[in-house]
């Protein structure tokens, strides 16, 4: 039964349906849904007197952050602000634990990765009927359109704010476009996800022996790739560099010249679309290293006020959730000031102890998937993951998503192999 729970939150969770159980209060099912899970694997665990845990650094590294976070709170400004942020990692951090419990299992590994990949899948493909729609219905009828779509998925106070602030358009070579967003706030954390789990959806297509399956997980895979470009964000684009890179470098000789050929071209394909700009995605990509351009000099300027707080605070930081304030005084919650650099954010509230308590935490996942990928590959595929996200996140900061924080500790809680433990 837990484990088929897991399952429908790993399909489910890119459709955040928001609760909203008092005036003000937006909650994502997604929080609730992650609870009950847990609590029932809890007492299914203390009935069976078994109890999984993976005893590994991982887990170590990973109550260590979170213990600093607890820890940083003290030094808060705005303490509501700070437990707050705290609820929302520790409404989640339990999913550890429980996807955790199958990681031992290769079929059940497949299993929650195939659910997770046919989730992204299906988001994938409502976002390009979403980017699709202004070329059929006009760009202020789809906005409109999908202003009043958002609202189920968002809440009301969430959903203001995602308007009030948002990133959906973007203006390319005199043009402006609706980015593919699908039920995602914005397009970059919509790309964390489809990109987090494009690498799984290959490795699935190679290891697959029924014809039927590997032709929908290649189909699938070129849906999510589509869907990435179309969201304009260049923190994906370099994300997908970095990927291809690492998996040239862990299938050299795993999976024979064919999958190296195809990345190859892909990357050069990149190459050659930075060389010559001639449409709007190719425009897009090559203004990566613009550095006039003004995104580029927005998130310049915030990575140089993030250090000087960094410099001022750094064992402790300013508090979890109160870098705005030491930004901006008179900020309000909703407000998204940022560092646009998740190593930034980290060390800016919590110290730079906790940066690297964080930072050793995706080096242990991803040595611990290289090592299990060794006898079978699909297990690589967390590897290349994890090493996605780490690239993006030199841009962004997507750890506080409702989606993005769920389907990063599923992914590194399968990178462990829990051993089970006699409760006496």
């Amino acid at each position: 039964m837990i484990f088929f729970l897991l399952l429908i939150f790993c399909f489910y969770l890119p459709f955040q349906i928001a609760l909203n159980p008092a005036e003000g209060i937006d909650l994502a099912s997604s929080r609730v849904f992650a609870i009950i899970i847990f609590i029932l694997w809890l007492i299914q665990s203390l009935k069976n007197k078994r109890l999984n845990i993976p005893f590994s650094a991982q887990t170590l590294l990973l109550i260590s952050f979170l213990a600093v976070n607890i820890l940083s709170i003290f030094y808060a400004e705005n303490l509501g602000w700070a437990i707050r942020k705290l609820l929302f990692l520790f409404s989640f951090f339990p999913l550890y634990f429980v996807a955790s419990d199958f990681s031992g299992n290769t079929e059940r590994f497949r299993k929650i990765i195939t659910f997770l990949f046919y989730g992204a899948g299906l988001t994938a493909f409502v976002g390009l009927l979403q980017f699709s729609s202004q070329f059929f219905l006009g760009l202020n009828s789809s906005l409109e359109l999908w202003q009043k779509i958002s609202a189920t998925f968002f809440g009301s106070s969430f959903g203001e704010a995602v308007l009030q602030y948002s990133s959906w358009l973007v203006g390319i070579g005199g043009k402006t476009y609706f980015r593919a967003i699908a039920f995602f706030p914005d397009p970059h954390m919509f790309s964390f996800y489809l990109e987090m789990l494009l690498p799984f959806g290959i490795l699935l297509y190679f290891s697959e022996n029924k014809p039927v399956k590997k032709i929908l997980f290649f189909i699938i895979s070129l849906l999510i790739l589509l869907a990435i470009i179309l969201t304009f964000s260049r923190g994906s684009y370099l994300g997908l560099i970095f990927g291809i890179v690492a998996s040239l470098l862990i299938f050299k000789n795993k999976l024979g010249r064919i999958l190296q050929l195809i990345i190859i071209i892909g990357l050069t394909a990149i190459i050659i679309s930075v060389i010559i700009p001639e449409n709007p995605i190719i425009r897009r990509f090559s203004s990566i290293l613009d550095f006039s351009e003004g995104s580029n000099l927005g998130r310049i300027e915030n990575w140089k006020k993030s250090w000087q707080v960094i410099s001022e605070n750094p064992w402790l930081g300013v508090g979890l959730g109160n870098y705005p304030l030491a930004i901006k005084p008179s900020t309000t919650y909703r407000e998204p000031i940022y560092s646009h650099n998740l190593y930034f954010d980290i060390a800016s509230e919590s110290g730079l102890i906790n940066l690297s308590f964080w930072i050793l935490l995706i080096v242990a996942s991803v040595l611990g998937y290289i090592k299990r990928g060794r006898a079978k590959p699909i297990y690589s595929g967390g590897a290349i993951s994890l090493i996605i996200f780490s690239t993006h996140a030199l841009v962004e900061t997507p750890i506080f998503s409702v989606q993005i924080l769920p389907l990063l500790l599923i992914i590194i809680a399968l990178s462990t192999n829990a051993k089970s433990k006699k409760i006496s």
